[in-house]
């Protein structure tokens, strides 16, 4: 209709695409594109979320006090500190909602999450795309792209989608050396597959005012279906992102079944090491057959391929054996496949899909 336009920066966004699910000629293909816990959420997990189906007729808790707890009581963090969203992808929305407009750039890195743009968009503001070093974030790079018009710089470590993270002692080295009215938003969506002893950033979202710490419940915890999320920052941060935050933003089954999860860490840490012993062996695995990837602290690896032609006859390869992984063209990798870490089986029939791909291009 005439007259009618949306805020500036809305068009500019392109519609979020997720991973696929389909492999056409298979009922049940193998979905290995969104690096979902291919052994789903804990059995305490699910048995709150039916529980919790007995009182459906009842609004939820506003303040997710019991998560909060839960999620403190685990972490060892403040639950007043702590916020609950649609996912972390929500908490992004809060933060350039609430910090960034108009006027005023959001940094990201180059390859990292759509999001992070996404969301700066939204509320008006400039997203700026920071040169990474061999897919690995560059401190340097990012500081030098600051300006006076920086208000949010995101980080996720370990990043989406190349699998690599940045030192604590980097990260701590960036989040001094920003401009003084810029926030730094440590993505942890994978933080529970980095290293031992990695808190995901907790430790400098606890001691300074000028970083966020995210984190999901969609991966490690197996609940993407329920789309639970949570952040923990400075008291002040967190207060103004409570007052853009919904009042009912998270169903009663949602919270019953994140605060079952967070709790049983023993599920936590089972798959946790079944990630990281099968991350492993599979990337040895493709490396073999000509298909190298960087490092990863997530649960997927990014391999690499000759150029984009080659991935695209991969990734066609990989759809008519059933099994869906994620091309990342947009992530600007046009010559990379991200590949959830799935089960076992799961992980033997990628690698022999890869193997029978090599074989048929060498004959």
């Amino acid at each position: 209709m005439a007259g009618i336009a949306p805020q500036p920066g809305i068009m500019e966004i392109a519609l979020y695409k997720g991973g696929g699910s389909v492999a056409p000629g298979h009922a049940q293909p193998l979905k290995l594109s969104s690096n979902e816990n291919p052994h789903g959420p804990s059995p305490a997990a699910q048995e709150a979320f039916r529980a919790a189906a007995m009182s459906l007729a009842l609004y939820p808790s506003t303040d997710h006090a019991g998560l909060r707890a839960a999620i403190g009581a685990v972490h060892g963090l403040d639950p007043a500190r702590i916020i609950c969203g649609v996912g972390s992808d929500e908490i992004i929305t809060f933060l350039c909602q609430a910090y960034a407009g108009p006027g005023d750039e959001v940094l990201h890195t180059e390859h990292g999450f759509l999001m992070y743009r996404i969301s700066a968009l939204a509320a008006g503001a400039t997203p700026v795309a920071v040169p990474e070093t061999e897919r690995v974030a560059d401190v340097d790079a990012i500081l030098a792209a600051c300006t006076p018009a920086t208000r949010l710089v995101f980080l996720a470590n370990p990043n989406n989608p190349t699998g690599t993270m940045l030192p604590e002692v980097e990260v701590a080295r960036l989040a001094v050396g920003l401009p003084g009215r810029a926030l730094l938003v440590l993505d942890g969506a994978y933080a529970e597959c980095g290293p031992d002893g990695f808190d995901g950033g907790a430790r400098l979202a606890g001691t300074r005012e000028n970083v966020v710490m995210l984190r999901t419940f969609s991966k490690i915890y197996g609940l993407g279906g329920l789309r639970v999320g949570w952040g923990y920052g400075p008291q002040a941060v967190i207060d103004v992102l409570n007052r853009v935050r919904g009042p009912f933003n998270l169903s009663a089954p949602a919270l019953a079944a994140a605060e079952a999860a967070v709790r049983d860490q023993d599920h936590v840490a089972w798959c946790r090491a079944e990630n990281a012993r099968l991350r492993d062996w599979l990337a040895r695995e493709l490396a073999a057959l000509q298909m190298p990837s960087d490092p990863s602290f997530g649960n997927f690896i990014l391999i690499r391929l000759r150029d984009s032609d080659e991935a695209a006859a991969l990734d066609a390869h990989f759809l008519a054996a059933g099994i869906v992984v994620r091309r990342v063209s947009a992530y600007g990798l046009p010559q990379c496949l991200r590949i959830t870490v799935g089960d076992a089986g799961g992980c033997a029939r990628v690698r022999d899909a890869a193997r029978a791909f090599r074989t048929g291009a060498a004959g």
